[in-house]
């Protein structure tokens, strides 16, 4: 199955280039595509045309694909099931839970010269960065891109409820499962309230495992894209 690994904040393609060869490994086609304003060099990209990049990948796919979306990008991810419900097999998202129609993509930390950079680690202190070692927080750090604040402020725009059918599953890293299950039960995570179909899974990671836990993640994403294959057969 073709797996689309569409990274968070400030993340390139490159940020899963330790994820992928796992991922052929396991008989699967991983495309993580560079998303406007993260990594192409522009700096006045907007959330729409990162989502046009994410579905047009959807559209290229060889049959229906997974869609991942990390941190933030689990906005992205879910739009694509929104666009293309009927052509995602299934989304997964990584330590990130999609914004709901009409609120912020991701306005987190200030925007100075017409983009948010990179914070540093002081942000990200405790369970987020955790298990992440010193070379490996300045790999990161130095291959982090300024988002453009057409992408940061961008305003999400969900129309089809189809979406709700689409198999997800929550990677759940810096925070556990029972914890995001009683953020969904209390009303704070709207979309994921309303999946017909939502599992979790845990990962003994902080926020980026796809740096820290490459291997367990490919499989835990490989077991996704077999379920959601085999309930799209089903359906």
């Amino acid at each position: 199955m073709d797996i689309l690994l569409i990274g968070g904040l400030w993340l390139d393609g490159s940020a899963w280039d330790d994820v992928v060869p796992e991922l052929v490994a396991l008989g699967h086609r991983p495309v993580a595509p560079t998303l406007p304003g993260q990594g192409d060099g522009a700096v006045a990209a907007t959330l729409d045309e990162q989502v046009a990049v994410v579905v047009e990948a959807v559209d290229k796919a060889a049959g229906k694909p997974l869609v991942v979306g990390h941190s933030a990008a689990a906005s992205l991810a879910w739009l694509a099931a929104d666009r293309r419900p009927e052509q995602v097999a299934g989304v997964v998202l990584i330590g990130g839970i999609p914004t709901q129609d009409g609120g912020t993509y991701a306005e987190l930390f200030p925007i100075e010269d017409g983009v948010m950079a990179f914070p540093g680690w002081a942000p990200f202190e405790g369970p987020d960065a955790a298990d992440l070692d010193g070379p490996t927080r300045e790999r990161i750090a130095a291959a982090a891109h300024p988002v453009p604040e057409g992408v940061a402020r961008g305003v999400v725009r969900l129309t089809d409820e189809r979406r709700y059918e689409v198999p997800v599953v929550l990677v759940c890293p810096e925070f556990s499962p029972d914890q995001a299950k009683k953020w969904i039960a209390e009303g704070e995570v709207p979309e994921l309230s309303r999946a017909a179909h939502l599992s979790y899974v845990d990962i003994d990671s902080g926020h980026w495992p796809m740096a820290t836990r490459p291997r367990e993640l490919a499989r835990l994403l490989a077991d996704a894209a077999e379920a959601a294959d085999a309930a799209d057969t089903q359906r």
